[in-house]
């Protein structure tokens, strides 16, 4: 009978405790999977007494989580702390010193120092599996790094974070502001008392930088992306989308160009008939774009504890067979340096809202000012006066033509300085399917 492998678990939350418990419920059936045994042998949280229904009577307590990854009695480490610094970044570097592999949800780690932690991994010759830190439960990661390695990829782009997914949906369907709906999030546990990393748009950056090294082979390069959250999105905008034939989605791209590679998280407009636009409530959805297989969709349980315990099991399975290799699927030393496309050269249609005064001449002043900077547009609408918009001003929708994000803030800029708006002008990108 093979060893069996035994396994250190740092962090006893949500997933941590769902990993503990699937690994011991469904021991035999894993066992079969990877050949031999899977044993929780030591755990790490900081509360010992806390009672989280688990039986943890054969594994030793480490209050210290680096403490626990060099104990002899663990294999393998699971790193489920959470942060970039701190407890989660000793641990994982302690493990990989004492020559231990390590599986982690910890996308914000990764995003931050996965190249040092892949360069430290591959020197020791042990794997570090990420396949939690991305979507949850859908085998994304795997996906582009073993499923897609024919492809030469285009375009990584999705919703990657569920809570605002859940906003958005719900803001559309019952035609709710936003600030009522973050508030019914925070009491269904959707949503933290402290919002700002999700809504903001952050927790999707860490995401997609690290779809962006798997896709395109260059370093995680989160301070490279461009980031816009979705507390400005209103009713309004939804309610337009809908009659335009979009839908409103926070997404995160990644896009290969000329310049380099474009990485940018904000809300976009979608067809609504897209498959990406189709998905919602908490759920998760990735497409890649590749030159052989084309447009592949994975859409699924983007967090919750059984679906990332889902994917952090998967990980251990992996290593207890003896599958490794280079932790971005391609050796450290070959992902190229960051070489970022500018924001203010992303090419595509937008919508624009403004608040237009109530004036003689504001609507042409408007339309000069978009010609000058050689925008076309598509449509222009009147919507007339809502809560949003001043007594003395209507809501006018512009849907532009492909132009360059540069070429718009120039006319946005102009419009503003002429005075003819109220408040700053919503913008929101259209993204092709």
């Amino acid at each position: 009978m093979a060893e069996p492998l035994k396994v250190g678990v740092a962090g006893l939350g949500t997933v941590g405790s769902a990993v503990v418990r699937i690994l011991g419920a469904r021991a035999a059936e894993l066992e079969a999977r990877a050949g031999r045994p899977i044993v929780v042998t030591a755990v790490s949280a900081r509360d010992k007494g806390r009672d989280r229904g688990l039986d943890l009577s054969g594994a030793a307590w480490h209050m210290d989580a680096s403490q626990m990854a060099r104990s002899a009695d663990v294999d393998l480490v699971v790193e489920l702390i959470g942060g970039a610094e701190g407890a989660a970044k000793a641990c994982v570097e302690t493990a990989i010193e004492f020559g231990r592999p390590v599986v982690t949800a910890n996308k914000a780690l990764l995003a931050h120092h996965g190249l040092a932690i892949a360069q430290a991994a591959e020197a020791k010759g042990v794997a570090v599996g990420f396949e939690a830190a991305v979507a949850g439960g859908v085998p994304i990661v795997k996906t582009l790094r073993e499923g897609m390695a024919a492809n030469r990829m285009g375009r990584v782009f999705g919703i990657l974070n569920g809570t605002c997914n859940y906003i958005l949906t719900r803001m559309e369907k019952e035609k709710i502001g936003f600030a009522e709906c973050l508030a019914d999030a925070q009491k269904l546990g959707y949503a933290e008392a402290d919002p700002t990393f999700d809504i903001g748009g952050f927790d999707t950056a860490h995401k997609l930088a690290l779809l962006a090294t798997l896709a395109f082979g260059v370093q995680p390069d989160p301070d490279g992306i461009y980031v816009e959250g979705i507390a400005s999105i209103t009713p309004l905008d939804l309610q337009m989308a809908e009659e335009l034939g979009y839908r409103v989605k926070l997404l995160g791209v990644a896009t290969r160009t000329e310049a380099g590679v474009e990485q940018r998280v904000h809300p976009s407009m979608l067809p609504m008939d897209s498959a990406v636009a189709r998905v919602g409530g908490v759920t998760n959805a990735v497409e890649i774009d590749g030159d052989a297989v084309g447009a592949l969709v994975l859409s699924g349980a983007g967090a919750g504890g059984d679906a990332t315990a889902s994917a952090v099991i998967a990980d251990i399975v992996d290593i207890a067979r003896g599958v490794g290799g280079p932790v971005f699927g391609v050796p450290a030393a070959t992902l190229a340096a960051p070489s970022r496309a500018p924001m203010a050269r992303h090419e595509g249609g937008y919508y624009i809202r403004l608040s237009v005064l109530d004036r003689p001449g504001a609507a042409a002043a408007i339309a000069t000012r978009m010609a000058e900077q050689g925008i076309s547009l598509k449509s222009i609408m009147q919507h007339g006066k809502d809560d949003d918009t001043a007594a003395d001003a209507v809501s006018v929708v512009l849907i532009t033509y492909a132009t360059s994000e540069s070429a718009l803030r120039g006319a946005l800029d102009a419009i503003e300085a002429d005075g003819h708006i109220d408040g700053a002008p919503q913008v929101i990108r259209i993204e092709k399917r």
